[in-house]
C-alpha cells in the first residue's frame, strides 16, 4: 500500500528533481516524488545531450532522464506518475493534493516543477522540436557548426543567443518583431560588430517548412502594412528566445517569487519563503537554465532539507512511512 506521508515530498522530475530524490533517499527521507504529467521535464524533448558531465560520446534526452529516474528508484525514492494540483505550506505537516484526489503529508517539501520556455505558437514547432527548432542554443547549438540558423527575440536573451551561435554558425539571422532592440546597449553594440548576425526588423515568423527536418521558415515583413512582403529564409536551425515561464501557477499567493513568477531563494541555499519548503532547478533560475545547475541545486535542496529536519525535528511519526 502506498503511503500518504513522508519526510520529503519532491514535486517535479527532471535532473533537480530526480537529483534530490538521490540524496534525500541517501539520508534516509523516504522521499516521495510526483514527477507530473511529462516525468523527465524538458529534457525528454531534447536529442543530443552533449554538455552533462560523465557522457563523453553526448547521450540523448530522454535516455539521460531515464538514467537519472533509474538511480533515484534504485536508491529507494518513491516515484509516482502524477500532478500536485494544490499545497497547504500554512503549518507543519505540508499538506499537497495530488491530480487523483489523495493528499500527502510532508516533512519538508522540494519544488523542482521548472519552466516552460516560450513558443510562437505556430503549427510546424512541434513537428520540428528537436529537428532544427530549440530553446536553447547552449544546449543545441553545437549541432550547427557550420550552418545557417535563426534567432528569435530582439531582448538580452535573444542578442546572448545570437552571439553565441554566431561562434559556431555560418551566418545568424536575428528575427525581431520591432523595428528595434530592447536589449542594452552594451548587447546590442556586440551583436552590432558581429559579421555575421545579421538582424531583420519588423518581421514576423508565419511559418516553418522542411520534409524530416527544418529547412526554412517563412517570414513576413511589415506585417499588415503597403509594404508587406512574404518571403521564404533557408536555416538549419531555429532558436526561440522569446523567455520562460516558471511552472509556478499553485505556489502563487504561497510562496515569495520575483516579477517574473519564479520563486525566490535565500541563496546559498533553496530556502524559500517558507521554512522547510525548498526550491531546486529553472523554477527557481531564471538565469542559467542549464541541467548541470539544476541537477546540482537539487542536491542543495535535499541537503537544505535533512538539514531543516535535524534541527526542526520530523512530524511525520516512523509508523506511518
Amino acid at each position: 500500500m502506498e503511503s500518504n506521508s513522508t519526510h520529503c515530498l519532491i514535486i517535479g522530475s527532471g535532473p533537480a528533481g530526480y537529483t534530490a530524490a538521490i540524496y534525500a533517499s541517501r539520508a534516509n527521507l523516504n522521499p516521495i516524488v510526483y514527477e507530473g504529467n511529462q516525468p523527465g521535464g524538458q529534457l525528454t524533448t531534447t536529442s543530443e545531450v552533449e554538455n552533462f558531465p560523465g557522457y563523453p560520446d553526448g547521450i540523448q534526452g530522454p535516455e539521460l532522464m531515464d538514467d537519472l529516474r533509474k538511480q533515484s528508484a534504485k536508491l529507494g525514492a518513491d516515484l509516482r506518475y502524477g500532478e500536485v494540483v494544490k499545497v497547504d505550506f500554512s503549518k507543519r505537516p505540508f499538506e499537497a493534493t495530488i491530480s487523483d484526489g489523495r493528499t500527502i503529508l510532508a516533512d519538508t517539501v522540494i519544488i523542482a516543477t521548472g519552466a516552460s520556455a516560450k513558443y510562437l505558437g505556430l503549427a510546424d514547432e512541434e513537428k520540428f522540436k528537436g529537428l532544427g527548432v530549440s530553446a536553447c542554443a547552449t544546449c543545441d547549438g553545437f549541432f550547427y557548426r557550420g550552418r545557417k540558423v535563426a534567432v528569435v527575440g530582439g531582448g538580452d536573451t535573444a542578442c546572448e543567443e545570437a552571439l553565441y551561435l554566431s561562434n559556431l554558425a555560418s551566418e545568424v539571422y536575428l528575427i525581431v518583431r520591432k523595428n528595434y532592440l530592447r536589449a542594452s546597449k552594451a548587447m546590442q553594440q556586440r551583436v552590432n560588430d558581429k559579421g555575421n548576425i545579421h538582424i531583420l526588423y519588423n518581421t514576423n515568423t508565419v511559418g516553418l517548412y522542411g520534409q524530416e527536418v527544418l529547412e526554412g521558415a517563412t517570414l513576413v515583413e511589415h506585417k499588415g502594412e503597403a509594404n508587406e512582403r512574404i518571403y521564404e529564409l533557408p536555416i538549419d536551425g531555429f532558436f526561440l528566445a522569446i523567455g520562460h515561464t516558471p511552472n509556478t501557477d499553485i505556489f502563487k499567493g504561497v510562496l515569495a517569487m520575483d516579477a517574473n513568477g519564479y520563486i525566490t531563494v535565500d541563496s546559498p541555499s533553496t530556502a524559500t519563503s517558507v521554512p522547510g519548503v525548498y526550491a531546486a532547478g529553472d523554477v527557481a533560475d531564471p538565469h542559467y537554465q542549464q541541467a548541470v545547475v539544476a541537477a546540482a541545486s537539487g542536491c542543495k535542496a535535499a541537503l537544505d532539507a535533512e538539514e531543516f529536519i535535524m534541527l526542526n525535528g520530523s512530524v511525520i511519526p516512523r509508523h506511518e512511512e
